[in-house]
């Protein structure tokens, strides 16, 4: 294989992983923000919850 050729391929091939690890990581960063929100909303339910059970009692 001609080197010029060989080393165009390795480029074109380094250039679609550095995209995929860039999907890959905005789509985990995503997902830890989701996982993030819903650890908030929930110890703010738990918050409300103990806050109204008091208020009753």
């Amino acid at each position: 294989m001609d080197p010029g050729m060989h080393r165009y391929l390795q480029q074109m091939r380094a250039a679609e992983l550095q995209a995929e690890a860039a999907r890959w990581r905005l789509a985990h960063q995503a997902a830890a923000a989701r996982r993030h929100r819903g650890a908030l909303r929930r110890r703010l339910g738990w918050v409300m919850v103990e806050v109204g059970l008091r208020l009753v009692a």
